[in-house]
């Protein structure tokens, strides 16, 4: 989500809400406590890699006799990561 759909976000479901620019032109976002964890909770997560170590660990479990030697099977694994990032994002 970038600033200026928080910006809009927080303007259309966030009814209780002030926003107001101080004397230095900051804007501040005056929110009731339980909206703000609301807010945090729906908001995209970071999405985090998975490792080559990571990666051989899923290939090995599944199958032993795979490795990331095997050019497929890494194939395989980037396209499962790239698909999971896609939907996490």
């Amino acid at each position: 989500m970038t600033y200026k759909e928080f910006q809009e976000y927080v303007g259309a479901k966030c009814l209780y809400e002030t926003i107001y620019s101080d004397s230095d032109g900051r804007e501040i976002l005056i929110i009731r406590m339980l909206d703000a964890y609301a807010l945090m909770n729906r908001m995209p997560k970071h999405w985090v890699a998975l490792t080559v170590h990571d990666q051989n660990d899923c290939l090995v479990s599944a199958d032993p006799c795979e490795c990331l030697a095997d050019p497929e099977s890494h194939q395989l694994m980037e396209d499962v990561e790239a698909k999971l990032k896609e939907k996490n994002t």
